[in-house]
């Protein structure tokens, strides 16, 4: 039988029509007893066949001796069996034209090389079947009601169905979210484990629920991305389809490898890449476990928020307090009702208990009228002063849950407006019971505001416009060394590419020096070592800043003797630069990883390491574009110095994004024959002055 087509494949094991169960047991306490247990018992329609050679009946079904006993050939076949037998069974189900595997056993690439064998003997033996695993836990597709895993979260009886896919790469972690799904009534509507990814990975399922009609958002637990370019096509082609993806990524306390001769590598590191991989295809970044199930459980609404204007509706003034004090310091505003707002507010009760000319909006006997709560909302939800209104349930509303949800429910038609709730009181059949009615509901104050900004950062992201095939650069290197340059030949290097750069001479003796520094008619220069072994050339004593050009010769023996004690080396040669004054210091690198590469833009000169004040930005076929460049200047804390802060002169921001777009197509053009590249400092003038490269670093590989 010819191999599958991938996708025909996957929508098999996703709603298969039946599953052979190999190795299964006839006691349903035991791993290996548990999936057909959980298939019978939450109602897969389909044929179950149980495979042991030893039981004539499992679970009430008749058991097979093995797999070329079946009736049929199974869409999908769950394989119990130890790592050392795995590889069997599932070269018998790929005889049989099995669509696809679930291999539960550990034991595989986890443990070293050993097990890698293994997991390469698993693949040889499946050929053309897809295999999802090994060390797994299976799925679960609660839209059809179909459990293919074995985890302990399947002994519930009931599970919310709803439109949040999930695809975790830890088995573990699948079963931690479906329970705590059901327990906050979020609907999910599949969830896969990936773990080792021998075959089947994370983009393959991110791909698939893309076009899933049931599913609206696709919540992503990830260890680590093993294709990049595999992931990056998978989450644009959800993000095109409108289908929001949240990651929570592990190992953000992992150190990314240094880099051998730059800052760069130390100030982006391994996670940072994570950020910028995201950045660049639109997927949201949780920031904790928990974010994991509330930020799709706000953007699954389908709700756009259109600003940072938040209405907070409270009938208990402390729990209100806590809402805006987090939306604050989160970059949100909190604006008092506009007059008309506030009339039709007034008009919903009489007296004096409404305090309608502030926000948070404290409407006192709101938790114990459902009615009024209603028109409150109603009111604010039409409110041209409001992009989203935040309610909270404070504990008179423990008194009628009922009532209350359905207020707050009855108020969503006729805005298309973001509605959250924060549940003030531990009252979580309160927030389960808004979850099921559509209503994203929260125990914590900041899960608001982490579920708001999500909705802000889906609506404003833009996929990255398609770059002009002119972009590509063409330029010669093949007269420059492989290896590290030195600063010289780093230098040119970037000014080949059309980064600006000091004014320089090499120098070999004092006699040149007086003559170089002379020649550039500068008052005053910067001399410096030159060498490719000596990268950080401050550490040694090999720069000097501010010499007259008349004693700049006496300074270059100094300087000689120096590094000759500090380094074991005298160096061979120097340069005598033109002095830049008077501009703002920042550093631009480039960073690759396993991810790709990326610049990297932050603060410059000694301090770069200390103040890490970066922006990170991948690189995208062509380099990057213009109002690329200037987000991601403009992302750095540090902006307003070069924005004429205080009174400072504005910098020449136009020049800097030109060094960065041409900067970046260089990256690009030179691939990965460009193993690092740094500019520090890079030294931007003020408007009109341009911007100068003052020190380089770059290392080529070998073409």
């Amino acid at each position: 039988m010819s191999a599958l087509q991938p996708d025909n494949a996957i929508a098999r094991l996703m709603k298969p029509r039946s599953v052979a169960v190999i190795g299964a047991s006839a006691d349903p306490t035991k791993t290996a007893g548990r999936p057909v247990a959980y298939l019978t018992k939450h109602g897969f329609g389909g044929a179950i066949y149980p495979v042991n050679p030893r039981a004539d009946v499992i679970g009430g079904l008749k058991s097979y001796p093995d797999v070329q006993s079946l009736p049929e050939a199974p869409d999908v076949g769950i394989v119990l069996l130890g790592a050392e037998r795995a590889h069997e069974a599932v070269r018998e189900l790929a005889a049989r034209g099995t669509a696809a595997a679930i291999v539960l056993a550990s034991g595989y690439t986890e443990v070293g090389a050993e097990g890698a064998r293994r997991q390469q003997q698993l693949l040889e033996a499946a050929g053309g079947m897809r295999i999802l695993g090994p060390n797994t836990i299976g799925l679960v597709n609660l839209t059809d009601r179909i459990t293919l895993s074995a985890t302990g979260a399947l002994e519930m009886q009931d599970f919310e169905a709803g439109s949040i896919g999930v695809v975790s790469q830890s088995g573990g972690i699948l079963g931690a979210l479906l329970s705590r799904a059901a327990a906050r009534g979020i609907g999910l509507s599949k969830l896969i484990s990936t773990s080792n990814e021998a075959d089947l990975d994370m983009a393959d399922f991110i791909d698939h629920l893309a076009d899933d009609e049931a599913t609206s958002v696709i919540a992503l637990y990830m260890e680590g991305v093993r294709n990049p370019a595999k992931f990056k096509a998978a989450a644009l082609k959800a993000a095109r389809k409108g289908k929001p993806v949240v990651v929570f990524k592990v190992g953000r306390s992992e150190s990314g490898a240094a880099a051998a001769v730059s800052h760069t590598g130390a100030l982006a590191g391994a996670d940072r890449m994570y950020d910028a991989l995201f950045r660049e295809v639109g997927v949201i970044r949780a920031q904790t476990f928990s974010d994991l199930l509330d930020l799709p459980a706000a953007l699954v609404t389908g709700r756009r928020l259109a600003g940072r204007r938040v209405a907070v509706l409270t009938s208990t003034g402390g729990a209100g307090t806590l809402v805006a004090d987090s939306l604050g310091t989160a970059g949100f505003e909190t604006p008092a009702p506009d007059e008309a707002t506030a009339a039709a507010l007034r008009a919903l009760q009489s007296g004096d208990h409404a305090v309608l000319d502030r926000n948070p909006i404290d409407v006192t006997l709101a938790g114990l009228q459902p009615a009024l709560l209603r028109g409150a909302i109603t009111s604010l939800l039409a409110s041209p002063s409001y992009d989203a209104v935040v309610v909270i349930v404070g504990s008179s509303g423990l008194a009628m849950p009922d009532l209350m949800a359905s207020a707050i429910h009855d108020s969503l038609p006729g805005s298309d407006k973001p509605l959250i709730v924060f549940v003030s009181p531990h009252a979580p059949g309160i927030a389960s019971l808004l979850n099921q009615r559509g209503v994203p509901a929260f125990m914590a104050p900041e899960s608001c505001t982490s579920a708001l900004a999500a909705m802000l950062e889906t609506a404003q992201w833009k996929e990255p416009a398609a770059r002009d095939g002119d972009a590509t650069v063409t330029v010669r290197i093949d007269d420059l060394p492989d290896g590290p340059l030195n600063e010289a030949e780093a230098k040119n290097l970037f000014v080949r590419f059309g980064v600006p750069c000091v004014r320089e001479r090499i120098v070999g003796n004092a006699e040149e020096a007086v003559a170089a520094a002379r020649e550039l008619g500068a008052g005053k220069v910067v001399l410096k070592i030159l060498s490719s072994e000596i990268t950080h050339k401050s550490d040694v004593g090999g720069v000097a800043v501010g010499i007259a050009a008349d004693r700049v010769g006496e300074r270059l023996e100094r300087m000689a003797a120096e590094v000759s004690e500090r380094a074991g080396v005298r160096p061979a040669q120097f340069l005598v630069q033109e002095m830049v004054e008077g501009g703002v210091e920042l550093i631009l690198g480039c960073h690759r990883d396993p991810l790709g590469s990326a610049v990297l833009l932050g603060m410059g000169g000694v301090t770069a390491e200390l103040l890490k004040d970066t922006a990170l930005r991948m690189v995208p076929p062509g380099g990057l574009s213009r109002d690329e460049a200037l987000s991601l200047v403009r992302e750095l804390r540090t902006w307003p110095l070069l924005d004429g802060f205080r009174g400072r002169k504005l910098a020449d921001v136009d020049a800097l994004v030109s060094a960065i777009v041409a900067f970046s197509r260089m990256i690009d053009a030179l691939g990965e024959r460009l193993v690092e590249a740094e500019i520090n400092p890079v030294f931007v003038l003020p408007k009109g002055e341009g911007v100068r490269a003052a020190d380089g670093v770059a290392v080529l590989a070998r073409g």
